[in-house]
């Protein structure tokens, strides 16, 4: 009997111990918890639908070297929609930098002021310059050594035909720590993008490794400030969620524990329209489970 005892008391403390030492649960008011996901769900929507959002843009279209005329009438190096004037002017892109001259009686603002002729800021300078006409509005971006125009319509249609994103239900067995196994230098890896020809290139310090439905798993992800941003991709990807995959953004809660919230897990900008550059999942961040939370994939017209 005395043994016995001795063996229950060992084993009592061991079990003791264990729990004290364990991490606590990642999520401990489940009901607060869903209230917080859903309203970022809602909040996802405003912001694609804001005029900075993603559904409102109406092009993609890339200067060549040199003068490229633009306006809505079909002879224009650069075609805009009906809406705008058929005469615009002419951007010329020469040495990286891009300068606008506008057609005579041709009205376009910068900050509601009128402009005739100046050099543009692109996305990747401060102070990006951006021009108006009526519902229309655009802003020169970069993509490596290519220039484009992105082209927004502010009552795009598809602005209207999106009330929601499909998602899967809440569950809280897909929120999971995640530890940081860093490499000795942080790596560049590049990621190809919806538009051919482009790569992107990030930083990558580690792994995070994790475990979710029973298995141990492992993600790339790319440093984001004081956080990390992830493209995965898993077993639903072109099936029920986005066929590039989605993103994800991890930091170091007030404990410096980093979490993985795969109810996060979020549609690309391409996935609700052909005008955006998105960039696709490393072959190392393909999961081999299928990750049923997070978004789903959108089917707009």
């Amino acid at each position: 009997m005395r043994n016995f005892l001795s063996s229950a008391v060992i084993v009592s403390l061991i079990i003791l111990l264990s729990a004290c030492n364990s991490a606590p649960p990642v999520i401990t008011d489940e009901a607060a918890y869903v209230e917080k996901t859903e309203a970022w769900q809602k909040q996802r929507v405003e912001r694609l639908k804001s005029r900075n959002g993603y559904l409102n843009l109406a092009g993609l279209l890339w200067l060549e070297e040199g003068a490229n005329s633009f306006g809505s009438d079909s002879t224009n190096d650069i075609i805009f929609p009906p809406k705008a004037d058929p005469f615009c002017g002419t951007l010329l892109l020469e040495n990286g930098k891009v300068t606008l001259s506008v057609s005579e009686g041709v009205s376009i603002t910068v900050n509601d002021s009128a402009v005739t002729e100046m050099q543009l800021a692109n996305d990747m300078e401060a102070h990006t310059t951006h021009l108006e006409q009526g519902d229309l509005a655009w802003h020169i971006i970069k993509r490596g050594d290519r220039y484009s125009i992105r082209l927004r319509d502010y009552k795009n249609p598809r602005i209207d035909e999106l009330d929601h994103i499909p998602s899967y239900p809440i569950q809280t067995s897909y929120v999971v720590e995640a530890t940081l196994e860093p490499f000795d230098t942080a790596r560049t890896m590049t990621v190809a993008t919806e538009v051919e020809g482009y790569n992107e290139d990030y930083q990558c310090p580690g792994t995070l490794n994790f475990k979710l439905r029973g298995k141990a798993l492992k993600l790339y992800p790319f440093t984001s400030g004081s956080g990390y941003f992830l493209i995965i991709a898993d077993e639903t990807s072109a099936i029920e969620t986005y066929g590039a995959g989605r993103f994800m953004y991890a930091a170091p809660d007030s404990t410096g524990r980093i979490i993985l919230d795969f109810n996060r897990a979020y549609n690309p900008p391409c996935a609700f329209t052909p005008y955006a550059t998105c960039p696709k999942p490393p072959r190392e961040n393909i999961l081999p489970i299928a990750v049923e939370a997070g978004e789903k994939s959108v089917h707009l017209n």
